[in-house]
């Protein structure tokens, strides 16, 4: 949401006239002829032209910053606001009221002024409106020949391997292939028309609204018989904006990822909370969907999984299974979760733990009969564990604990390196609870964990150090990737040397 919505919300909940702005000034409302303050901190330096290219036109955007005088129409949710921008003096300036067809006291709960003492005028009107034509971010035409274009580049991504494709005004289309951003040769800077074009095309309509009330979207879109991509749109200084990743039509196995015997146990579990855990774009979702296809092909029992937007595509198989999108088939994840008790489940996968309340909700599901799956963005077991505590106030946490450290039944931590010679492997920290973690975190030593994870071995737990080390040792992984990817830098070090491994300088 542009930082200039609460403003114009106040400007019709007060029934005023206009609010104008100016670089160095606080923000005031204008009524009857005279102007109250809205604000108590005067705007910084830059800090208008920032809130205005936020809900300016692309095409608009790039002459706020002019000596000439703007002009355009801005639309959100409480209406349309007309914009006059003028720099007067050197300094910027922006006035910004209803449309005249709004009329004042267009918001339901507008409740005056109150009688806030009057401030004498301190900011000079703008220059009268220039003759320039008004600009509003109007709804993009569908062209078919567009969705020819942005097929034709996601093609080209899978055909190359990569993850994502990046399309950005006054750049070429972009790949992500191995981790390594490329621009594609031979294809001319992207204008905003064509992005936004191409984005329009495979969008659906749900989100052409959305993206032009809050100016990103995020939405999911198939090409059948090559993958489904998970795309998210945006405006940004330049214009518009779109990053689609690749997901795979095929869900990959256990087997074909790589996943241990001993985390894929945690499949087979009546009950309890398995988290995968790592930075954006370590390949959480694709472990998850193999762990999700191994239940579907061996138990009985309804899974639920709730994503936003929905990745890969599960077909019943032994399971019956039910994904639901947030924002497409329910409010928030939280809701989702809420309603999921009541849809007897068995599985439920939640696609990111965003919040304390979700997280509340998983932690009880989890105690109350349910195996439960999800993701936080952490990169290793214990700081997963400390991050699900820290949620909470402090005075919640000692309960969160001793809940915790019953319903916790594993922790797949892990990142993506770049392999020798091309493509990535995953490298997996994985913590499985037994007594001696339980009681840990139930003491609120999760800091103690490490130990117990060097000496469980055999156990099937292993931690981000060594499994890196071993991807060193077999050549899969050079040293300076791994030490990248190390969370204990010191420590990695010393165990790089012991085995006769050197970092090239610069590596730190």
């Amino acid at each position: 949401m542009p930082r200039i919505d609460p403003l114009l919300t106040a400007l019709l909940s007060n029934r005023a006239d206009s609010l104008r702005l100016s670089d160095g000034e606080i923000a005031q409302l204008t009524k009857g002829g005279t102007q109250h303050p809205l604000t108590r901190q005067p705007l910084g330096d830059g800090q208008l032209l920032t809130l205005l290219r936020e809900m300016a036109p692309a095409d608009v955007a790039t002459a706020l910053g002019g000596v000439e005088p703007v002009e355009f129409v801005y639309a959100n949710s409480d209406g349309r606001f007309l914009a006059r921008v003028a720099r007067q003096n050197g300094t910027l300036r922006a006035t910004l009221s209803p449309e005249p067809s709004l009329g004042n006291g267009a918001h339901k709960d507008s409740q005056g002024l109150n009688g806030q003492a009057v401030v004498a005028a301190s900011v000079s009107p703008p220059a009268p409106p220039p003759s320039r034509v008004i600009s509003e971010v109007a709804p993009v035409p569908v062209d078919p020949a567009m969705r020819v274009e942005i097929d034709g580049l996601l093609q080209q991504l899978v055909a190359e391997d990569g993850s994502d494709l990046h399309l950005r005004v006054g750049e070429p289309p972009m790949l992500r292939v191995h981790g390594e951003l490329k621009r594609i040769d031979g294809r001319p800077p992207l204008t905003n028309e064509m992005v936004d074009g191409m984005l329009a095309a495979i969008m659906p309509e749900r989100n052409r609204t959305e993206y032009r009330e809050k100016n990103d979207t995020d939405f999911a879109y198939e090409i059948d018989g090559l993958a489904r991509f998970r795309a998210n749109a945006f405006r940004e200084h330049h214009g518009g904006g779109g990053v689609l990743r690749a997901i795979p039509n095929k869900v990959a196995t256990v087997d074909e990822m790589g996943i241990t015997p001993e985390v894929q146990k945690l499949c087979f579990l009546t009950k309890g909370l398995v988290l995968v855990t790592g930075p954006t774009g370590s390949g959480k979702s694709t472990t998850l969907g193999a762990l999700i296809d191994l239940i579907n092909r061996s138990r009985n029992d309804h899974v639920i999984t709730i994503e936003d937007p929905i990745e890969f595509v599960h077909h019943n198989k032994k399971c019956v299974i039910t994904q639901r999108q947030v924002g497409l088939h329910t409010g928030s994840f939280k809701s989702a979760l809420r309603a999921a008790l009541r849809e007897d489940p068995d599985i439920i996968l939640v696609g990111e733990l965003r919040d304390l309340e979700t997280i509340s909700i998983a932690i009880e599901t989890a105690e109350t009969g349910h195996l439960v799956f999800g993701t936080l963005h952490t990169t290793t077991a214990v700081g997963t564990i400390d991050r699900v505590i820290d949620q909470f106030p402090p005075d919640r946490q000692a309960q969160i604990r001793v809940m915790l450290a019953d319903s916790l039944k594993g922790v797949i931590s892990q990142t993506l390196c770049k392999k020798i010679g091309g493509g990535r492997i995953a490298a997996r920290e994985i913590l499985l609870t037994i007594q001696a973690v339980s009681n840990l975190i139930r003491e609120g030593k999760a800091f103690q964990i490490p130990s117990v994870m060097q000496t469980s071995l055999k156990l099937g737990m292993i931690q981000l150090g060594d499994v890196l080390i071993d991807l060193v040792d077999q050549g899969l992984v050079s040293p300076q990737e791994a030490y990248v990817k190390s969370t204990d830098k010191s420590a990695f070090m010393n165990m790089l040397k012991t085995r006769g491994h050197e970092l090239t300088p610069g590596a730190s």
